[in-house]
């Protein structure tokens, strides 16, 4: 049984629920540890076409005290205070900055952009690609994904294959080439060397991809690489806090994996799932 979700947003961003309805619901699934991770500040130039960070940057205290008032509670569900950092290869000081601004018991590190293009804010953009400009858009992102590993500043790699969401089949085509699988090789392992989690989440079934994040074939590579796994939903509502997880663990299972873990106190906790 999972009993971690650590990548969940509430209203204050894109999401439908408040901190305090994330939380209940996360007690309603007997979940042991729940991290909060709304999203971090971006730079104006990394827009989406429905943007919400005005909102964001409005509401980032209230996030940040509302969290820390539920940590200071107690309960019987441990919180965790974290964010989900975006990594911008041109703006590596806004990113730092980012990361080092609270004092977060964990991060996630996340590639939503590249250059300035939100990739999956829409499927248009994928519609007007042929398959060697999309194969492209593949190896740019995990060579983009390698330097924020690198960087050291992340506790667990969320959502690795995101760039799956619109094109899920032609992605599969590009895994299964073994230049591909080589970069996301290489990739997994610097997540190792650099003490981090590669996460294992539910959100993609609810996109267009339809697809457990990530492919079975990274699974596979993840674990002759035998890196360390967390589990989450990405969880927008209350509706999705745990969503998905018995598929999650057998999932995971299938490919060798039998503890997940939460990353706090300076170190993993690891256990059975």
């Amino acid at each position: 049984m999972i009993r971690f979700d650590l990548h969940n947003h509430t209203w204050y961003s894109h999401g439908a629920s408040s901190v305090e309805d994330m939380y209940k619901a996360a007690v309603a699934k007997n979940l042991a540890v729940f991290g909060f991770t709304e999203h971090s500040p971006r730079p104006e130039k990394y827009n989406y076409p429905s943007e919400y960070r005005d909102r964001l940057n409005a509401h980032l205290a209230d996030y940040v005290r509302e969290v820390t008032e539920l940590q200071q509670a107690g309960g019987p569900c441990r919180v965790l205070f974290g964010m989900e950092i975006d990594w911008f290869e041109e703006d590596e000081a806004f990113v730092r900055n980012a990361a080092s601004q609270f004092p977060f018991d964990y991060l996630l590190g996340s590639t939503h952009f590249l250059g300035t293009w939100g990739f999956d804010g829409g499927p248009e953009p994928w519609e007007a690609m042929d398959e060697a400009a999309r194969f492209a858009a593949y190896t740019a992102y995990f060579t983009t994904w390698k330097k924020m590993l690198a960087t050291g500043l992340f506790n667990i790699a969320s959502h690795p294959d995101l760039i799956k969401i619109f094109t899920r089949d032609t992605f599969h085509l590009w895994m299964v080439k073994e230049e591909s699988q080589r970069l996301v090789k290489d990739a997994l392992e610097v997540l190792r060397a650099q003490n981090m989690a590669m996460e294992i989440s539910s959100a993609g079934l609810r996109k267009p991809c339809r697809e457990i994040y990530p492919c079975p074939m990274i699974m596979r590579l993840a674990s002759e690489v035998g890196v360390t796994i967390s589990f989450a939903s990405d969880a927008h509502t209350d509706g999705d806090v745990a969503f998905g997880f018995p598929v999650l663990a057998s999932y995971a299972k299938a490919f060798g994996f039998e503890k997940c873990g939460y990353y706090a106190d300076k170190r993993w906790h690891l256990e059975d799932f």
